[in-house]
């Protein structure tokens, strides 16, 4: 993963264990003091929500003690490596778009960062300025170029 996505990870580790596994211990001690648990819904809401906190907890420990942490910024060359961030354009219309690879973990769409196991992510790494690469969607198969590579 790269480090940004590491931090990230860490920060959301440090805030569900001093912040909020505290506040859903708080919580279900004072559903406990309501007295019926069999009929208290604000208990079982409770438990629900500490089971989830305690499964995230559980998932990013493991996720953050295997990690492999690479720091884009020092990378370099021309070709499409991970952490590297890329311009691409379809071949069709010419329009372009930008996307970082980054690990499973941390891909987000809507931040353009997609991860280094999708379609599109496997048909570019290698790729250099000026290849042409194909990738498989459910759409049909499209054509895309690469303007542009960079790790920032």
């Amino acid at each position: 993963m790269t480090l940004r996505g590491y931090e990230a990870m860490t920060a959301e580790l440090k805030t569900l264990k001093g912040t909020e596994r505290p506040a859903i211990i708080q919580a279900i001690a004072e559903a406990r003091e309501h007295g019926d648990l069999s009929e208290n819904a604000e208990y079982h809401a409770a438990r629900e929500r500490q089971s989830f906190i305690e499964g995230r907890i559980a998932e990013l420990e493991d996720q953050t003690s295997r990690a492999e942490v690479i720091d884009p910024t020092k990378l370099d060359g021309d070709s499409v490596k991970f952490g590297a961030t890329v311009t691409i354009a379809d071949c069709e219309s010419d329009e372009e778009s930008v996307y970082q690879i980054v690990g499973e973990f941390e891909a987000d769409l809507t931040k353009k960062k997609i991860s280094v196991t999708s379609p599109m992510s496997r048909a570019m790494i290698g790729k250099s300025v000026g290849d042409v690469f194909e990738v498989n969607s459910p759409g049909g198969t499209r054509d895309y170029e690469v303007v542009a590579v960079k790790y920032a």
